[in-house]
């Protein structure tokens, strides 16, 4: 069997996350909370103030670009971009509401970007970096597009045993199949669990004074394992297509044991699912 190429890849990642688009529209009020030291902590790495441009790569549903938007003010810019136009649909939605001038959002393909050279102060990349099939092409163009001394901020999550929010399905649907371990190098959610491979791939594309720092959040704060099971099958695209496969009476044991584990995890009124991140910075 070979392996898939990088096109293929990509077709694949465009497709799970536009599965879930109208899932992350649903859970945008979650996912923005549990996110939302993150994005705060990203755009202070980033070093944005009034008057800014700042290109936010793979911004998905908006953050952390719309956040950026309301920094940078009506004299700054702020251009989103992803590869899923029904992701961006949503995005384009909620600047509506909040009656945002200074942000607009394009589909483009983060790994082909091609911005007239220093023409951003920073760029932001929130758990995008990860998905893509050749992200050196994806931070070289980023490195490009940054003004001389600007900053990039992104994140990618940490390792499997360190973020049960999604590490909880993946232990338990591998009771119910051979989860298949892609070759080094595939795109996917841990793809840069390894903090080594996350700098490398920053000092490749010509970045320097990189920085790494762990955080760990509340990925989703829900009332019980069943809150938590329906949250999660609306947002976790790569995980979801897996459980897809299942036979329909595996695919209903399988749910019922990630609500009885998750159950197990309630502390008090509330259960959160935790996640571990990493925040990188560095200065092109």
């Amino acid at each position: 069997m070979t392996n898939p190429d990088k096109s293929e890849l990509k077709e694949r990642e465009r497709k799970n996350w536009a599965s879930v688009a109208e899932g992350w529209r649903r859970r945008d009020e979650l996912l923005r909370k549990g996110a939302a030291p993150v994005t705060e902590r990203m755009l202070e790495l980033a070093g944005i103030s009034s008057g800014n441009r700042l290109l936010d790569i793979a911004s998905g549903t908006g953050e952390p670009a719309i956040s950026a938007a309301q920094i940078v003010g009506k004299t700054g810019k702020v251009i989103g971009t992803d590869l899923v136009d029904e992701m961006l649909v949503v995005a384009r939605e909620k600047v509506a509401s909040a009656g945002l001038d200074n942000i607009e959002f394009h589909c483009i393909d983060a790994e082909t970007l091609d911005f007239t050279a220093g023409s951003f102060d920073a760029v932001t990349l929130r758990w995008g970096l990860m998905f893509m099939p050749d992200p050196g092409a994806c931070l070289t163009s980023a490195h490009k597009a940054l003004k001389p001394g600007g900053r990039i901020s992104l994140a990618c999550w940490t390792a499997p045993d360190r973020n049960p929010f999604v590490g909880v399905l993946m232990k338990i649907l591998g009771k119910y199949m051979e989860i298949p371990v892609p070759p080094p190098g595939t795109p996917g959610i841990f793809a840069f669990a390894d903090p080594d491979r996350l700098r490398g791939a920053l000092e490749s594309a010509g970045f320097i004074n990189i920085a790494l720092e762990d955080m760990t959040i509340d990925v989703l704060e829900v009332d019980d394992g069943r809150a938590y099971w329906e949250a999660i099958s609306d947002m976790a695209a790569p995980v979801m297509a897996l459980v897809s496969q299942l036979e329909e009476s595996a695919r209903s044991s399988y749910i019922g044991e990630v609500i009885e584990t998750a159950n197990a995890l309630k502390q008090g009124q509330t259960l959160r699912m935790e996640g571990n991140t990493w925040i990188a910075s560095a200065n092109k």
